[in-house]
């Protein structure tokens, strides 16, 4: 491909011109889809490194904070994408049949069924904020700083679980296009409004920890407004008509039936990484810190990844739609290679400049060391975790979320967890040994799902 036509392309993916991905090369489907999904998760990542970039200019004790509650978080937004997966699969499925009002109405279901549980969370984490930083472990003083921050988080979580959810939908549709620029605007409005809550400006003044939750839940929102401005326009594929304007208990019925298996999936994982946060925090706030940002940095190159694994799960679910399984398989591979190339070549560069990287989050000597062991390590693991995403994620878009969820509780739960507290406890390694059990067991992951995916019952799974 010249640069010329590279550039076209590139354009064409950005603007989001609908196609019929299961007509059109796999190569060219790839292209077009991942683009934007990879641009939507590269400025996720870069949120997530902006904001602890921030938040690390407080203190060990914020940076820890934030720690906590993204744990306890991953175990709440499991539900949003336990949902966002089971939209995305049957949205993909109906788009693929050729149905296209049957996917608007399905995606209506899920909006209702989302609103409703973000709803209980909220009630639940602005009352409890306290608690649950004490039951992770948080000292004394983590707790008086930073629970305001929890509060706020919690009470917005309905920005962020409709962010995904919607999202989720117009990546099923093929509208990755449109769930880019979503993504853009609310992490857009994220990153300006961080400093400005954080630190004050003019008469706005700092407020600290709680600023930065305030303005994640502001540019959330601002995403969200812009979603359903799309939704009800009429100028997508996917468009709320008078007549899907109401519940479904069927739809509603199929999507908590094949997201179920996504929430237990998403909700294994996630309850795993509170565990080993657990571990981690009885060494310390300072190996706490070094943790978080080396997790972020982590997530800074996964969350592209996850874009070319989306790419997967749609052309998968669409083509089964079409009835064409062969050419939904190829490109689950076609796409776990160009996964696992991209991951190996973030590998290179994390590892080769581990101290740099951490270094520029926290100055602090001892919190540089751990978080420059933890990028080393998990790094190490990197290529497999390519293959390991996009297989789980093809299984996903077929509708099989039963499977991965097998392999999470398996992989994560029994051999982790019981690995990651041997080789920090038993053996004494601490937050070194968690990092080795992280690497270690996501490249099993990657292996396991990959014989699972190969064994092709997937092919004959209906939503």
């Amino acid at each position: 491909m010249t640069l010329k036509k590279f550039i076209q392309h590139f354009k064409s993916a950005v603007r989001g011109l609908e196609e019929d991905f299961t007509n059109i090369s796999i190569k060219k489907a790839i292209f077009y889809l991942s683009v934007p999904m990879i641009l939507e998760m590269v400025m996720e990542s870069l949120f997530a490194v902006v904001d602890i970039f921030f938040v690390g200019k407080l203190g060990v004790y914020a940076v820890a904070t934030v720690g906590l509650t993204e744990s306890v978080l991953t175990i709440i937004y499991s539900i949003a994408i336990g949902l966002s997966m089971a939209a995305t699969a049957i949205v993909a499925r109906r788009i693929g049949e050729k149905k296209p009002k049957e996917a608007s109405t399905a995606a209506f279901q899920a909006i209702i069924v989302c609103s409703f549980f973000a709803v209980a969370v909220a009630v639940l984490g602005v009352y409890q904020a306290k608690n649950m930083l004490a039951i992770m472990g948080g000292e004394s003083d983590v707790i008086e700083m930073g629970y305001r921050y929890t509060q706020v988080i919690f009470g917005g979580n309905v920005c962020v679980m409709l962010l995904f959810l919607i999202n989720g939908i117009f990546r099923g549709a093929g509208n990755a296009a449109v769930a880019m620029r979503a993504l853009w605007i609310a992490n857009a409005f994220n990153i300006v409004l961080d400093p400005i809550l954080i630190f004050g400006l003019g008469p706005i003044p700092a407020m600290g920890l709680e600023g930065a939750a305030w303005a994640t839940t502001t540019g959330r929102g601002i995403g969200v407004i812009y979603q359903f401005y799309i939704l009800f326009n009429g100028k997508s594929i996917i468009k709320f008509y008078w007549e899907s304007l109401k519940m479904n208990w069927k739809t509603i019925w199929t999507i908590l039936k094949v997201a179920s298996g996504g929430m237990g999936q998403f909700l294994i994982e996630s309850a795993s990484w509170i565990f080993l946060m657990r571990i981690i925090s009885e060494s310390g706030s300072v190996a706490l810190a070094g943790y978080t940002i080396a997790i972020r940095l982590i997530i800074f190159a996964l969350l592209p990844a996850f874009g070319l694994s989306n790419a997967s799960a749609t052309l998968v679910g669409q083509n089964l739609g079409a009835l064409q399984p062969a050419r939904a398989e190829k490109s689950a591979w076609l796409s776990a290679h160009y996964t696992a190339i991209f991951l190996g070549f973030c590998s290179i560069i994390f590892i080769g400049g581990a101290g740099f990287f951490i270094g520029i989050f926290n100055q602090q000597p001892d919190v540089i060391e751990v978080g420059r062991l933890g990028l080393t390590i998990i790094c190490l693991g990197y290529v497999f975790f390519g293959y390991g995403m996009v297989m789980s994620q093809s299984l996903n878009g077929a509708g099989d979320t039963r499977t991965p969820t097998i392999i999470n509780l398996a992989v994560l739960w029994g051999f982790q967890i019981p690995f990651a507290y041997f080789m920090a406890k038993t053996l004494g390694m601490g937050a070194t040994g968690v990092f080795v059990a992280i690497a270690v067991s996501h490249s099993l992951h990657a292996v396991v799902s990959t014989l699972v995916f190969r064994r092709g019952k997937w092919k004959l799974v209906e939503v």
